[in-house]
């Protein structure tokens, strides 16, 4: 099938990719044309005006954003609402708040167009390994688009979650989730790390180890086992780690409906402790954020 993707940074670059090899058309627009130009010569469609994007797209248009949550997105979609037709689907593949997802998908209605939301999750190893991709709206435009899903996920990696709002919710969760996963693992190693075996341990075989049948094996670990050997101590790291602001809104989701959330709300008031001291477990969870999602890290020396 044809999609538009506007936004060719990280995650919208790779998507393209990933759906060009599974046999789809993409027609493409970007800020800057050399990531189009880059695009055009893998077997994509160029589109260099938000006109020429339009006019190359086959109605009903399929067209998947993928351009940073908040002014940005939202001044991209208002553009788009002046210029496609009535049943045309605008897919949101951003972090948007899903609170943001009900105000835009009743603006794109007045226009009678349709709006999805989907909260993509897969990093810089999406090409190769899949996006898992969680959607929300009107079920009839997510089994047209099925195919696309399909080609992008790993196989079983997609689902409609619901109504408009439920993709980005879910994936709102899912970022607090990982807030908190990847927050217990940086505090065990510096456990390690504190401790008076820590000079004899090979933090990069012990995550080897624990991803050999405990209980605690998981994707992170065989990340921060690549981190490991890279940089054994972390040294080269400094421990300044952002929040998303899909952590923050899982906290706040939490207090609305009176969740209980500690470990949660702990792991994202650590990030903001992160960016006024230095410790190990800070480094260790700036290292895997870049490993996981190709995410700036600032280093002693050049920022990467």
């Amino acid at each position: 099938m044809q999609i538009g993707m506007l936004g060719l940074g990280r995650m919208g670059m790779n998507m393209a990719r990933r759906l060009l090899r599974g046999g789809h058309e993409v027609v493409a627009w970007n800020r800057s044309p050399e990531k189009i130009d880059q695009l055009v010569k893998e077997g994509a469609v160029g589109a260099y005006s938000l006109e020429e994007f339009t006019a190359r797209l086959a109605p009903p248009r399929a067209v998947w954003i993928m351009l940073p949550a908040g002014p940005v997105v939202q001044d991209m979609i208002s553009q788009l609402r002046e210029i496609l037709d009535p049943g045309d689907i605008i897919i949101e593949g951003g972090n948007s708040h899903y609170k943001d997802d009900l105000r835009i998908a009743a603006k794109l209605e007045e226009r009678g167009i349709v709006y999805l939301d989907a909260g993509v999750s897969g990093g810089i190893w999406g090409l190769s390994i899949g996006y898992c991709t969680m959607v929300g709206g009107p079920r009839e435009a997510f089994e047209h688009l099925e195919p696309a899903f399909k080609t992008l996920a790993p196989e079983g990696g997609y689902l409609h979650c619901g109504p408009t709002g439920a993709g980005h919710f879910v994936k709102m969760v899912h970022n607090g989730i990982e807030y908190g996963l990847m927050q217990a693992y940086a505090e065990g190693f510096e456990i390690m790390d504190a401790s008076p075996y820590g000079k004899n341990l090979d933090f990069a075989q012990v995550s080897r180890l624990w991803n050999r049948g405990s209980v605690i094996r998981s994707w992170l670990l065989e990340l921060a086992e690549g981190v490991f050997q890279k940089d054994p101590l972390l040294k080269d790291v400094a421990d300044i780690v952002e929040d998303s602001g899909e952590g923050r809104w899982a906290v706040q989701q939490a207090v609305e409906t009176s969740v209980p959330a500690p470990v949660l709300a702990a792991s994202l008031f650590a990030r903001f402790r992160s960016q006024q001291e230095s410790s190990f477990s800070g480094r260790l969870l700036a290292s895997l954020r870049h490993a996981f999602g190709g995410h700036g890290v600032t280093r002693k020396g050049p920022t990467l």
